[in-house]
């Protein structure tokens, strides 16, 4: 029994014998029918194959997309860490100078 198969899981892997399969019996088609449906099936195919070859790229590209984000976020944490450390510096500084100010004014 010849059973159609899914486009995941092909009755057959060769596209001419897919064609035959796919497709009714020889006296209901017509040459030109054949020669469509044929070229159909392996044009489908190729682009199957094409997608295919593409998916590392497009795994690559998702990838490097995240190590950028990520990087960039860590640019941003390490500037906001910075601002503190300044921030904490120019108080201390701050402190010194209210400090040296009250002892010159009192003596």
């Amino acid at each position: 029994m010849i059973s159609a198969g899914t486009i995941d899981r092909p009755a057959a892997h060769d596209p001419k014998k897919q064609e035959l399969i796919m497709t009714p019996s020889t006296d209901e088609r017509s040459p030109e029918t054949t020669a469509r449906t044929t070229t159909g099936v392996i044009e489908s195919r190729q682009n199957r194959t094409r997608a295919m070859q593409l998916i590392p790229e497009a795994l690559a590209r998702a990838q490097m997309e995240d190590r950028l984000r990520e990087a960039d976020s860590q640019r941003t944490a390490l500037r906001l860490v910075t601002a503190r450390r300044m921030q904490r510096r120019a108080e201390r500084a701050s402190r010194r100078a209210r400090r040296a100010l009250a002892m010159a004014v009192m003596h």
